[in-house]
């Protein structure tokens, strides 16, 4: 069975609001609440927005029992070592079970940049380097993360469990990377090429354990898990969806 998620954004809700919208999807029962990594309201039509982190670290604390999520941490919004420490420090205060989508982050001229752009910040045209940063970030948060770590890295945080690390994607290339290097992968169910992406991250992750997860915008129906579509995830093998929420929290 497909085990529900929930993502929400604080886009379109004061703090206080968007707390109480996650514990009431806690109490409902759902696997895990994923939140956004944007710095600006705008990407998600909304008039503001929360630093990932600093609201999955403050969300950690707020409920008790709920896994919880980014989808996806844009690997240029952050260094590389930051990333890994600021997942790590979540999964510390949690104290549960958390995971780490990773996106490889969009070209200069794309519309997802514009908050980017409007802080300065360096963004990188060549799409080889963004795929080399996610590698990047997946290697150093095994190395770092690893019980029989380096001892360079002994006095970093050492989460347990460790987050899961799931790669968004949307090409056959980067879903070998994910195959190849994580933990998951993350499919948008409604993209024509979506079995394509599976079937590419299957055949690098072999035997090994690994999550096929999917993302749908919110639909009250696909809260049924005898919904037609939610049937054929299951017949898929996707582990996980995470039904998107881009306005504000529902109520539950």
């Amino acid at each position: 069975m497909t085990v529900l998620d929930i993502q929400l954004s604080p886009g379109n809700t004061d703090w206080a609001s968007y707390r109480d919208a996650v514990l009431a999807a806690e109490a409902a029962g759902f696997g895990a609440v994923w939140v956004f990594d944007h710095l600006a309201g705008v990407a998600l039509g909304g008039t503001s927005m929360l630093e990932t982190f600093a609201s999955l670290g403050a969300l950690a604390e707020a409920t008790t029992q709920v896994e919880l999520g980014v989808l996806v941490a844009n690997v240029w919004n952050r260094q590389v070592g930051t990333l890994v420490a600021a997942a790590a420090s979540v999964a510390l205060v949690a104290g549960r079970q958390v995971h780490l989508g990773l996106g490889a982050g969009a070209s200069p001229t794309s519309a997802w940049a514009t908050e980017q752009r409007a802080v300065g910040a360096d963004l990188e045209p060549d799409l080889d380097t963004r795929h080399a940063r996610v590698v990047d970030v997946l290697e150093l948060s095994a190395q770092q993360w690893s019980d029989d770590r380096d001892e360079q890295f002994d006095t970093f945080p050492l989460p347990t469990p460790p987050p899961t690390r799931i790669v968004g994607v949307n090409s056959r290339r980067l879903s070998r990377i994910a195959g190849r290097h994580a933990d998951g992968i993350n499919v948008r169910w409604t993209d024509p090429s979506r079995d394509d992406y599976l079937a590419a991250a299957d055949a690098e992750a072999g035997d090994r354990p690994f999550l096929r997860t999917a993302y749908a915008l919110f639909d009250e129906e696909l809260l049924d898990p005898d919904h037609p579509e939610r049937t054929a995830m299951t017949a898929r093998g996707i582990d996980r969806l995470i039904l998107a929420v881009l306005g504000p929290p529902p109520s539950f």
